[in-house]
């Protein structure tokens, strides 16, 4: 899909969702025909002209200027990641679509994964392909996976896949939709960052046909990166627990990730952990 195409796309869905008592305009009598903002309330707000803007929208216009952007981005209440995003979108043509190389481990990378042994740890790639994990992260997040599967790229898990199309994922995280959000608007992101990846956009529409409700949280647009945040497990072997996912990305390898889950200091789920890794070892 073209930039200008994807920037419309944008547009639309975030300013569907801004009300217009949200941004300080007054409510007009009779039932509105469109969810959000008009286009011409959101023109009003962000000083540029309904023919400008409705330009943008509909893919005829790219390399808005800073401050444009900037008075968009306010004026739909975006946040950081979603001004970094707009941004990103109207200032970079859309490259041809290319198949890239199977994804490798730096080999410093695999010491530090071997060196936090008693954390669970894994290294996704940038499709959130299962690039590496140790024992833990395997036994905690995909037991019912070959643990060898990392190794050889043909068969290596997906995040993504797992979290929306194997059934023993979803039954393991008790907040499965704050988990399904979490990984959409980390992928949207990342598809901003790389336009011209062939098998991330080929991920997207193998998601988005099999799952309606990947389907309908893409349609979103919501941005959000990797970072941190607490998910309940229920493991069906130990049972119940708190983790907290926390990402850091490897010095020679930015566009992966090192996903470290850890629990409370002297909590139930750091017992239950631990049992857990006592039946992985």
């Amino acid at each position: 899909m073209a930039v200008s195409m994807r920037l419309g796309e944008f547009l639309r869905a975030r300013r569907a969702r801004v009300r217009p008592e949200d941004v300080g305009l007054p409510g007009l009598p009779g039932r509105r025909r469109v969810a959000g903002l008009r286009r011409e309330e959101l023109s009003q707000l962000a000083g540029v002209s309904v023919s400008y803007y409705t330009r943008l929208e509909q893919g005829q216009s790219v390399h808005a200027s800073d401050g444009v952007l900037n008075a968009l981005a306010t004026a739909l209440r975006l946040d950081e990641h979603e001004h970094a995003h707009l941004r990103e979108l109207a200032s970079r043509r859309q490259p041809p679509r290319t198949r890239p190389p199977a994804e490798r481990v730096d080999p410093l990378t695999r010491d530090l994964l071997r060196s936090v042994g008693n954390t669970p740890a894994l290294v996704l790639g940038r499709r959130t392909d299962v690039l590496a994990w140790n024992p833990l992260a395997h036994a905690l997040l995909a037991g019912h996976l070959d643990p060898a599967a990392p190794d050889r790229p043909g068969d290596r898990p997906n995040l993504s896949r797992m979290v929306f199309l194997d059934p023993r994922t979803r039954d393991l995280y008790v907040d499965w939709e704050r988990k399904a959000q979490a990984v959409v608007g980390s992928l949207r992101q990342i598809a901003g960052h790389h336009p011209e990846d062939a098998l991330l956009a080929s991920l997207v529409g193998e998601l988005s046909t099999a799952c309606p409700e990947f389907a309908e949280l893409w349609s979103d647009h919501r941005v959000r990166p990797c970072e941190a945040d607490a998910y309940r497990l229920r493991h069906p072997l130990v049972g119940e627990l708190t983790v907290t996912q926390q990402i850091v990305v490897p010095a020679r390898s930015p566009d992966q990730f090192l996903v470290l889950v850890t629990t409370e200091e002297n909590s139930r789920s750091e017992e239950t952990l631990a049992r857990l890794g006592a039946y992985a070892s």
